[in-house]
């Protein structure tokens, strides 16, 4: 893996070559240009801080072929100079996409460009004081920002920790500890499962993990591991048999898109040494075989690996990493007692450019037998998704016109033969204000709507819709059976989300104008690679192809069944036959 690594390395060394600026005339000179966006940023994944860190690494390795390269140091200099420009005042950056003069995004930067200056300071090279003086000059100039600088996100937290706790090993200041504590202070918003709040396992858990890693050693808070254990656990049951993340329930931009292991690497190999954990070092084996090349600034592996040659052989792996479970996660963890105790901390439900995240430890199972994995979830538009070999069912949906948009389940409960999830939306009307609440403007010949206390308005003709979904398990396959009550004639859409690689078959369909089909009746089947997916119960119930509010993704094969309440709605899922484990 370490010689995959490398090779990986130098290969981005290359690309990154070839994207700097050179024209001294040019405002990004000495940056390397993001081909999506034609700029150069100075950020921890598209920017010039990754390509750095990639030639570095090179440049430090006596197993790269531009061990000790001249021209790559040099290339290296303007690249320092470059993001010492476009570093603010305040000695913060602002990444390019959103976030400007943001403490957590330089906080990225730190701490994966403190760790490349730690590799750096290590050689015996004279011709790289000149990049050393450059970096360091960069790396004091953050720590104001990082001693007074917020966060939007619950995993910002933990990042600036890991870069104070650089920036202490760097330059000592107690007051770089002190600002940690603060946020140390706050707890660590985890539950006894495992999950992060951001419920993030393609991005924000592995960046959890490792923030926290650095922090525990640079801080000497062993007790700071113990969260990463934690999820790093469960995270066992949580990777399909390709090695794609389950991301289907996520509260970040990771939300049903694909990820697989890679992030997850340092974390496990540095906690399979640590421990001499055989299933750490399992999973570190196999988010080793994920890596495509080291890893963006932050994060790179081969940085650290060349700081830790240790980890280069984390272990001996156990061959038993779990194939065939059946796990709820959060199944006892108390939500509703934690929801409850929302009035008392005094926010109102309302929090500024962030969320409150309130789907924290939400019940989510997980059941994988072989090549066969699937997934069924609370708080999200999806309820259950499936992975049978190649075939991919990406979602299942229920959407209506009640409070249009998706219905999210709300509650998880186990059956005998699967689970049960329920889910309740409410919506009425509401009075005129009090005349003794109106403010002086609705006495005017202007009164804007916005000026007016809505909150003094009384509530009328309130409606309560309640769904439930029973997900049962059969003996070659699922049966989805659903069933809503009153109000009467809401039109309902239950949309199948399958991956766009695969081809369906067979079974009624209509085309819509958006590519995607109304399922009359029949069986329908959708196959990849030799698998397939059958389902009986399609319905057209109504005309409608979309569902105000419920956006149904690009490139995916998306199929509908449309129905009205009151309904009882069961649909039947086979699949192939069984398939032996493909990893």
């Amino acid at each position: 893996m370490y010689r995959q690594l490398v090779d990986s390395n130098d290969k981005a060394v290359q690309r990154g070559l070839a994207r700097q600026e050179l024209d001294p005339e040019s405002r990004y000179y000495g940056g390397t240009i993001d081909p999506s966006t034609g700029i150069a940023w100075v950020n921890h994944t598209t920017g010039t801080p990754t390509d750095m860190c990639y030639w570095g690494a090179a440049l430090a390795n006596p197993d790269s072929i531009y061990y000790q390269d001249e021209e790559l140091l040099g290339r290296l200099l303007l690249a320092s100079e470059y993001v010492l420009r476009n570093q603010h005042e305040d000695g913060s950056i602002s990444p390019g996409w959103t976030n400007y003069h943001s403490p957590p995004d330089t906080a990225f930067v730190v701490v994966g460009y403190a760790q490349l200056y730690q590799l750096l300071q290590q050689q015996e090279w004279e011709p790289l004081q000149p990049v050393l003086d450059n970096m360091y000059l960069f790396l004091e100039r953050t720590i104001p920002v990082m001693l007074t600088g917020g966060c939007h996100t619950p995993n910002h937290r933990w990042v600036i920790c890991a870069a104070l706790g650089f920036l202490h090993q760097l330059f000592g200041l107690e007051e770089v500890v002190q600002r940690a504590e603060q946020w140390l202070a706050e707890g660590m918003d985890i539950t006894p499962d495992g999950e992060w709040t951001e419920r993030s396992n393609g991005i924000y858990s592995a960046v959890s993990d490792i923030m926290l890693i650095h922090a525990a050693r640079l801080f000497h808070r062993p007790e700071l591991l113990e969260p990463v254990r934690l999820n790093l656990r469960m995270m066992l049951y949580l990777v399909h048999p390709s090695g794609e993340i389950v991301t289907d329930y996520s509260g970040r931009q990771d939300l049903g898109n694909m990820h697989d292991l890679s992030p997850y690497y340092l974390p496990y190999a540095i906690l399979a040494r640590m421990d001499g954990d055989p299933l750490f070092a399992g999973m570190a084996d196999w988010a080793g075989d994920t890596l495509k090349d080291p890893g963006v600034c932050s994060v790179n592996a081969l940085v650290r690996l060349l700081l830790e040659p240790e980890l280069q052989q984390v272990g001996e792996a156990s061959g038993e990493l779990p194939e065939q479970y059946e796990v709820m996660l959060n199944e006892y963890f108390a939500r509703e007692g934690y929801l409850q105790q929302m009035d008392s901390a005094g926010h109102h439900g309302r929090i500024s450019h962030s969320r409150m995240h309130t789907d924290f430890g939400a019940p989510v199972a997980r059941i994988r037998t072989g090549s066969t994995s699937a997934t069924i979830m609370t708080e999200v538009p999806s309820f259950f998704a499936l992975r049978h070999g190649a075939a991919r069912l990406l979602a299942v949906q229920l959407a209506s016109y009640f409070n249009p948009g998706y219905v999210p389940m709300q509650q998880m409960t186990r059956l005998p033969s699967g689970y049960l999830l329920t889910g309740e939306q409410k919506k009425g009307y509401y009075g005129p204000i009090p005349e003794s609440q109106l403010p002086e403007t609705a006495r005017t010949a202007i009164s804007p709507w916005y000026l007016l206390p809505h909150q003094t308005r009384v509530l009328t003709h309130e409606q309560t819709f309640h769904v439930q979904t029973e997900v049962l398990r059969t003996e070659n396959g699922w049966m989805l059976s659903l069933a809503g009550d009153k109000p009467e004639q809401i039109m309902m859409q239950l949309s199948f989300v399958f991956g766009g690689e695969g081809k369906l078959s067979d079974g009624e369909l209509l085309e819509t104008d958006e590519g995607h089909y109304l399922w009359k009746g029949g069986t329908l089947r959708y196959s990849c690679g030799g698998d397939w997916i059958e389902l009986n119960g399609g319905e057209l119930g109504h005309l409608a192809v979309t569902v105000r509010e419920a956006k149904l993704p690009d490139n995916c094969k998306v199929v509908l069944v449309n129905f009205v309440t009151p309904f009882h709605k069961t649909i039947h899922i086979s699949l192939s036959p069984s398939l032996a484990l493909k990893r």
